[in-house]
């Protein structure tokens, strides 16, 4: 069941046989007219004493420079803060006013704002919504007082991680304890990608979606559990990187709907897995490129400009949110890149609204996003302990080291925690959440710095104390030396939903030298340990280990690498 359920104003006489938009009969008995205005109200998370809500509003009228929406709750319903409108109480009577910066609101236009609230007995829908005094219909719901789906709720919790287990591929798993020394780790939870459309009901032996899915539901037992999909097959998809190419050209939107998407999220919305917590990492290592790798930086790469120009990026992930979405056990998370690629004062505000430009478009809303992911994949250390980014050494800042190189961040939980705030500045909910990969980026072993490297320059003393050993951030490809990092924990810190192993340790970044394969996955230079760079790893070493395969695909000598390098150590 949806968890935008219909429910239209009892004024409202439905047209037989509509579908989409509603229609009001029109009085005058001349035949129909569309109604002047639209409201989605959803409850999107609610406790025993308070919620949080997403409007979404859109006039069908004439064009408007300012408006006001107006409700009122049968109940109690107290709204005690709000983001994107100027929002007003006065006894049931609720009025959400345009902000200075949205008040435009073209003819089909849509706005969106949100709101938490607090409350005791029902939390009813409002019933009757008016904008500028014309009342609207509603589709909304998906809250409390509706009929819970068969087998668990119909709202989801603030952070899915709290009081939950959290799903252990079985497959991994087996990989990892067939390791020497793999059995200590073969037990922690990781996310399952579904790279290609062949994954959705399994491939070359593997588990499919609802394989992982029924395993879920016997690990769970009577408890929560959490079960984590990486949502990873857009057109084109990671335009700067050849090795995690996907099997569909940059034109065939179409069928990333049709055939991945829209399986997905039947699987998804059965109802025989209403109690699982479903959270999904929506495409990864895409929308960034949009501002990093187009036009005329010296990053830029031609098929970014593609993805850019027919803006299947943009278009496939607000798909997917918008269908994924409407799955009430299921929680959105975005990709957001990591420090080292939209860290710089010039990507990270234009990544933040790239991001926002996707999570409305293709019918989803900024209310369908229910957190953030950073560093998937990714090495990014998670705390540097060792420099600030305002300490200064010889003279010169931290940022002016040639490994900070003047970004404004040096590790990954600074970063994540920054950018949630610049995206609730934009729009976000203020309740979303981070979470971080941390399944690559210990950087323990004998190399981990005990301290400061010495001040005789900013960048021995940098370069002295930095736990991430890469030799360029710009490296991200089965990196030497790297170690495993924090194990997977909930709320570990401010803002933080939860620390993740998202990328399975050992499961290859993409092949040491081109490899036939039927998975769409291309050769990346990034990945061979003798190529001297390109300007996005500012012209260094790959920093690569050698005999990597495709990938995906497990890689033993990388595993064992990471086990003895990890962070905190393994016991």
């Amino acid at each position: 069941m949806s968890r935008t359920r219909t429910a239209l104003l009892a004024a409202m006489a439905l047209v037989a046989g509509a579908t989409g938009t509603a229609f009001a009969v029109d009085p005058g008995g001349a035949g129909t007219t569309a109604v002047p205005c639209t409201v989605d109200y959803k409850i999107q998370n609610q406790w025993s004493t308070g919620f949080t809500a997403a409007v979404t509003l859109t006039n069908n009228s004439a064009a408007k420079s300012s408006w006001s929406l107006k409700w009122s709750y049968a109940g109690n319903q107290k709204v005690t803060s709000g983001w994107n409108a100027k929002i007003s109480q006065s006894g049931a009577a609720v009025t959400a006013a345009n902000e200075t910066y949205n008040g435009q609101l073209a003819t089909g236009g849509s706005v969106s704002f949100g709101f938490q609230g607090s409350y005791s007995g029902g939390n009813e829908i409002p019933a009757t919504f008016t904008l500028d005094g014309v009342t609207c219909n509603v589709d909304g719901g998906g809250g409390p007082t509706d009929p819970p789906d068969p087998g668990g709720p119909s709202t989801r919790v603030n952070n899915p991680y709290e009081g939950a287990k959290v799903y252990v591929n079985p497959e991994w798993s087996a990989n990892a304890a067939a390791e020497p020394g793999g059995s200590r780790v073969a037990d922690q939870p990781t996310g399952v990608w579904l790279d290609r459309i062949a994954a959705i009901n399994g491939a070359g032996g593997k588990m499919g979606l609802r394989d992982h899915l029924d395993e879920a539901l016997r690990q769970k037992g009577s408890g929560e559990l959490v079960v984590q999909f990486v949502i990873y097959n857009l057109p084109g998809r990671d335009c700067s990187a050849l090795a995690s190419n996907g099997e569909l050209k940059a034109d065939e939107i179409g069928r990333y709907k049709t055939e991945y998407i829209d399986p997905i999220k039947a699987i998804l919305a059965d109802p025989k897995y209403a109690s699982l917590r479903i959270v999904t990492t929506v495409e990864i290592d895409s929308l960034p490129n949009l501002v990093t790798n187009t036009g005329s930086r010296p990053t830029a790469v031609p098929q970014c400009d593609v993805m850019k120009a027919n803006g299947n990026y943009v278009k496939g992930v607000g798909y997917a949110l918008n269908k994924l979405g409407d799955v009430p056990n299921v929680y959105n998370y975005v990709d957001a890149g990591h420090h080292g690629w939209i860290g710089w004062d010039d990507n990270f505000g234009a990544s933040a609204t790239i991001m926002k430009e996707a999570a409305t478009a293709e019918g989803a809303t900024v209310g369908d996003v229910h957190g953030f992911i950073t560093n998937t994949a990714n090495y990014s250390a998670l705390k540097e302990n060792n420099f600030t980014i305002s300490d200064n050494v010889a003279g010169k800042s931290v940022r002016e080291s040639k490994w900070v190189d003047w970004n404004r961040y040096t590790d990954e939980l600074s970063f994540a925690q920054a950018f949630r705030n610049q995206l609730v500045s934009i729009g976000f909910p203020s309740g979303i959440g981070m979470l971080i990969d941390t399944s690559r980026n210990g950087w323990g072993g004998t190399a981990r710095p005990a301290g400061p490297g010495p001040q005789t320059s900013v960048d021995a003393y940098v370069d002295g104390g930095r736990y991430d050993r890469r030799i360029h951030l710009g490296n991200w490809c089965n990196q030497s030396g790297a170690g495993l990092g924090e194990r997977p924990k909930a709320a570990p810190a401010a803002g933080i939903d939860a620390y993740v192993w998202m990328k399975p340790p050992g499961e290859s970044d993409g092949s040491s030298k081109a490899v036939p394969n039927d998975e769409g996955k291309g050769f990346d230079r990034m990945c061979d340990p003798t190529y001297t760079g390109n300007p996005r790893n500012n012209n260094n070493m790959s920093g690569a280990l050698a005999d990597a395969p495709v990938s995906g695909h497990w890689f033993s000598a990388q595993f064992r690498q990471l086990m003895q390098n990890a962070y905190p150590p393994l016991s």
